[in-house]
Formats: structure tokens, sequence, C-alpha cells
């Protein structure tokens, strides 16, 4: 695959990524699960405009950089010592509902998107991994931000280490 025909891939993918998630924002109920997806929703439309910048740089000057490419997602680190902590605490089967596809659907689209970035990473020229190697690290935490929020809204109260209702309040 050639780099400018990756990076329309790439931004078919994210629009993708990003009617999934507004769509999860209008469906949800939980407020948590709202704040998530309007963030990610938010990052994925930044997405699409640095892809498209990159698309116009590529084509006028055939160059590429993946400097500004930014993420307000923590680290993978931080999100699997948090999903750690999460998976000691939960237990029980999962809820079922609306909610819960839509996390589904969101995880299984950030899946494919991640999975088309690391192919890019692969057959890709030099001049095409940095960028596309940038995604695949902002992409993989999304991924697990989005597993982390199935596994609070199945109903077991905590995102995290933090527990968002408590069973014994008055």
């Amino acid at each position: 695959m050639k780099i400018e025909e990756a990076i329309k891939t790439a931004i078919e993918y994210e629009n993708r990524v990003c009617d999934v998630y507004a769509e999860a924002v209008e469906a949800s109920r939980n407020d948590t699960a709202r704040r998530v997806f309007s963030t990610l929703s938010d990052e994925e439309r930044g997405h699409v405009d640095f892809l498209e910048h990159c698309l116009g740089t590529w084509s006028e000057k055939g160059v590429l950089s993946a400097d500004g490419l930014t993420t307000a997602i923590p680290s993978l680190e931080n999100i699997r010592k948090g999903v750690k902590t999460l998976e000691k605490k939960l237990g029980g089967s999962p809820a079922e509902g609306a909610e819960v596809e839509m996390l589904h659907r969101a995880l299984e689209v950030e899946v494919e998107t991640s999975a088309f970035y690391a192919r890019m990473v692969k057959v890709l020229p030099p001049e095409g991994k940095e960028l596309f190697e940038r995604f695949v690290e902002i992409e993989e935490g999304h991924k697990a931000i989005v597993q982390a929020e199935i596994d609070s809204v199945t109903g077991l109260g905590f995102w995290f280490d933090f527990q968002e209702f408590d069973l014994e309040a008055e």
C-alpha cells in the first residue's frame, strides 16, 4: 500500500470510530461512559483533522511526521495498572443492554483500527512508519479505556480504582 492510500484509509477508519463514539454518547445513560465516549470522540475527530493535514503535507512536500499527534488518554502502562486493580475488585456476570453492546461495538472498531495501523507499520516504507507507530500507541490506549469502561458499566461499581457507588450508603 502506498502512503497516500494508507492515510486515506486511516481517515476512513477514524471517521468510522468517530461515528460509533458519537452514537455511544447519545445512547449512554451512564455519566462516566458519556464522558469517556465524549473524550474519545473528540480525540478521534482530532485524528481525522491530523490525518487530513498529513495527507496535504504528503501531497505537497512528500514529508510525514507524527509531531503534534497527542492524546488525552493516559499511557497504556497507567491504563494497564488501573485495569489490574479493577480486575482484582470485579466479580459476577456482566450486565446486558444497549450501553454494553455499544461499548463492545466501540471496542471492535478500535481493535480493527489498531490492527490496520499495525499492518501499515509493517508494510509502509520508513517515511510512513513513524506516523502509524504513534497511532498504534494511541489506539492501544483507546482499546484499554473502552475495555475498562465495559468492566465499569457491567454494574460492578468500579471505574479503575474508584468506587462509583456504595451499596451500604444510606
